[in-house]
């Protein structure tokens, strides 16, 4: 099982990102997709879920209106678009797939949003 996320790197306030995780190693289109965030010294802190068939989308409030969560299944992939970008959104972005009975998670990718 592998997820590796990608796409991450230094942006100035107000600009956008699009995060990638690419699954590989399980049935991607049967788990439920989700992206968190974590700031060194805190806790990893839940950011966006879609549903394995992408057909229902949930966001933090600190991030609603600004990201949005996508997936391609036919592709194994999940995706971070990021706009408005915050300092306060630099943080290591992780990708995780969840079923019923099994959890997986990436190695994560830095943001840094920075002038």
């Amino acid at each position: 099982v592998q997820l590796v996320e990608s796409g991450g790197g230094l942006v100035q306030p107000g600009g956008s990102l699009r995060l990638s995780c690419a699954a590989s190693g399980f049935t991607f289109s049967s788990y439920a997709m989700s992206w968190y965030r974590q700031v060194p010294g805190k806790e990893r802190e839940w950011v966006a879920i879609i549903t394995s068939a992408g057909g229902s989308t949930n966001y933090a409030d600190s991030v609603k209106g600004r990201f949005t969560i996508s997936r391609d299944n036919a592709k194994n992939t999940v995706y971070l678009q990021m706009n408005s970008l915050k300092p306060e959104d630099t943080a290591v972005y992780f990708c995780n797939a969840r079923n019923r009975y099994l959890s997986y998670w990436g190695q994560g990718t830095q943001v840094t949003v920075s002038s």
